[in-house]
């Protein structure tokens, strides 16, 4: 999947393609098949949905009705949608503009109703930075510190906010 021009001679040469472009289009039929639908109404999500939904809310599937023929008209699908608690009552009162929002990405009339499917939706996992060790220094003034309490749950308690509290503020 390269594209390009051959520069000079016989041999060729050929520019890098974005890896996006390879990912989608591996993806893009595996979810066609299997959801009806392609990456890109993934990633476009949140600026369809209004920003208090983007993250309590994800496209499932879109329904497409069966055709027994070809001549048969177009169907509009279904697009099924995972809520969590109350965002399903809020997609639900918003359902018109998040259809009129999903058709206009598509460019024509796909969607005709929306299905909701209340379950958690798992939140885009960033990164998490490795926090830098307490030194020694601080290390024991920690548990000078909480060496004063008796009640040993609560001094190791202390102990592992204080580390917690010295390793944020690096």
């Amino acid at each position: 999947m390269t594209t390009g021009k051959p520069r000079y001679g016989p041999w060729k040469t050929y520019a890098p393609e974005p890896v996006g472009g390879l990912v989608s289009a591996v993806l893009d039929p595996v979810l066609a098949k299997r959801a009806g639908m392609t990456s890109a109404l993934l990633a476009a999500w949140p600026q369809i949905v209004p920003a208090m939904l983007a993250e309590t809310t994800r496209p499932q599937k879109i329904n497409w009705p069966r055709r027994a023929h070809e001549d048969d008209p177009f169907k509009p699908a279904t697009l099924i949608v995972a809520a969590e608690g109350m965002a399903a009552l809020h997609v639900q009162h918003q359902s018109g503009e998040i259809i009129q929002r999903v058709n206009a990405f598509f460019g024509f009339q796909a969607v005709e109703r929306l299905q909701l499917v209340q379950k958690p939706v798992a939140p885009e996992r960033k990164p998490q930075r490795r926090k830098a060790p307490v030194s020694a220094v601080d290390e024991k003034r920690i548990e000078a510190l909480a060496g004063g309490i008796e009640d040993e749950g609560l001094r190791e308690a202390l102990i592992r906010l204080g580390r917690s509290v010295k390793q944020d503020r690096r």
